[in-house]
């Protein structure tokens, strides 16, 4: 009886030695898998460079992609930047224009990080950029701006896009113009840490 009783008690304490080791292990990988932050990559793109760089992006984080679109497409004449009196010209000039956006994201609240992507204009982000970061609530939202540029670089829209993204926690930029998958991978990886 006592060797029953013995042998029971070794099965039990195994069971429960093995139970020990292997809820921590599930605790470990739950928590792991509610770290994932939900991406979502937005873009604006008037001739489709901006467009390529959130595809990658995109395929990196495997975030949602949102192209941001304009209630009335800019068209050829519009982006005449020899033209004084284009469209992208006079919307760069008056920095209190807000060209009005076609269709919303859905659920916005429901990301953690959001790429934001656009051309540089005249130095600075298109103004439609602001109409959407202004469009939303982002507090709290990690907001990761990236550009395409023919020169300039990302520093001129720092300011504008903070601006735009009340409450957001803007992280640093980066201008992607002709950046390999590879680079925009690795890059695009730390920004969602």
């Amino acid at each position: 009886m006592k060797k029953k009783c013995l042998l029971w008690m070794n099965v039990v304490l195994v069971f429960a030695l093995i139970a020990g080791l292997a809820f921590p292990v599930v605790n470990v990988n739950a928590a792991g898998k509610s770290k994932k932050k939900k991406v979502l990559v937005v873009y604006f793109s008037a001739t489709g460079t901006t467009k390529s760089a959130a595809k990658k992006i995109n395929k990196a984080t495997g975030g949602k992609l949102h192209e941001i679109k304009a209630a009335v497409p800019y068209t050829k004449a519009d982006l005449n930047y020899d033209n004084d009196d284009c469209r992208a010209n006079k919307e760069q000039k008056d920095g209190s224009v807000r060209p009005e956006i076609k269709g919303k994201v859905k659920n916005i609240r429901k990301y953690d990080v959001i790429f934001v992507g656009y051309p540089i204009w005249w130095s600075k982000e298109p103004m439609i950029i602001r109409t959407f970061l202004e469009s939303y609530n982002l507090k709290g939202k990690i907001l990761v701006p990236f550009c395409t540029s023919g020169g300039s670089g990302i520093s001129g829209s720092k300011k504008g896009v903070k601006a735009a993204a009340k409450g957001a926690k803007v992280r640093k930029g980066k201008d992607l113009t002709d950046m390999p998958y590879k680079s925009v991978k690795k890059w695009a990886e730390k920004k969602t840490k």
